[in-house]
């Protein structure tokens, strides 16, 4: 809807260009997607695959300073489906983006698309495969999904996505700790309405006040990611019982 404003808009640094690209790409992606015979396998693997990581770290799910930022993680970041208005917006914006941001704030944007287009493109990868072996994405079976999850054979962009996850994770938390962004997020719901910006608005600030709960982000963030990476380990190695964790973790 806004590529072309997306495209003419001038850039002047690396992370204002890298977030230009990720978002031509991730738009891209959305229109394509928008007419694949395989959008609904791959809206089905995400809600199994959102509510395994609920289930696989329901402990910290349930530990009271964690869990809002977990709901946030797994219900906005983790949003395949039905935030498209919001990033058409994200897109609308963005020649304000870069000219009023910080530039280490563009990286971080530039890191959170790239995260959610990966997200996208891996479930996507995941329901092909699954369709290619004639196997269901509906009622998905646990070893229906390592099997496709190895048929997939996207493992290096898997550690991205992991990696991608920690680094967006630590920077989120250091911008949280600034009061004044808090500040400017209720002074700017009033102009964001009347922008028709209101959900943009509601992502940024339900992000930053399940941010600003938690205690420690990087421990929950340390966690999380060596969870994945042993789940990932035990999927590619044919464990049966590959969403078990050892008490270490």
């Amino acid at each position: 809807m806004y590529r072309q404003r997306l495209v003419e808009t001038a850039v002047h640094s690396d992370n204002a260009r890298q977030l230009q690209y990720w978002l031509l790409a991730y738009h891209d992606f959305r229109q394509g997607n928008s007419h694949n015979p395989l959008q609904q396998q791959s809206a089905q693997v995400a809600r199994w695959q959102a509510a395994r990581l609920k289930q696989t770290h329901q402990d910290l799910y349930q530990t009271q300073g964690y869990h809002e930022g977990l709901e946030f993680l797994l219900t906005d970041l983790y949003a395949p489906a039905g935030m498209s208005h919001r990033d058409d917006n994200i897109d609308r914006v963005f020649p304000k983006m870069v000219k009023w941001l910080p530039d280490h704030q563009l990286r971080t944007l530039a890191r959170l698309v790239e995260l959610n287009l990966l997200t996208q493109q891996l479930d996507h990868n995941l329901a092909s495969a699954l369709h290619s072996h004639q196997m269901s994405a509906e009622a998905l079976a646990v070893e229906d999904y390592c099997r496709a999850y190895r048929y997939a054979n996207d493992q290096h962009q898997r550690l991205r996505q992991i990696e991608l996850i920690a680094d967006v994770g630590h920077r989120l938390d250091r911008y949280v700790r600034n009061r004044t962004l808090g500040w400017l997020l209720s002074m700017g719901r009033g102009p964001a309405e009347m922008a028709n910006l209101q959900d943009l608005h509601s992502f940024l600030h339900r992000g930053y006040s399940a941010f600003r709960c938690m205690a420690d982000v990087g421990t929950l963030i340390d966690r999380l990611v060596l969870r994945e990476q042993h789940i990932m380990d035990n999927i590619l190695a044919g464990q049966s019982q590959p969403f078990e964790l050892p008490a270490s973790l």
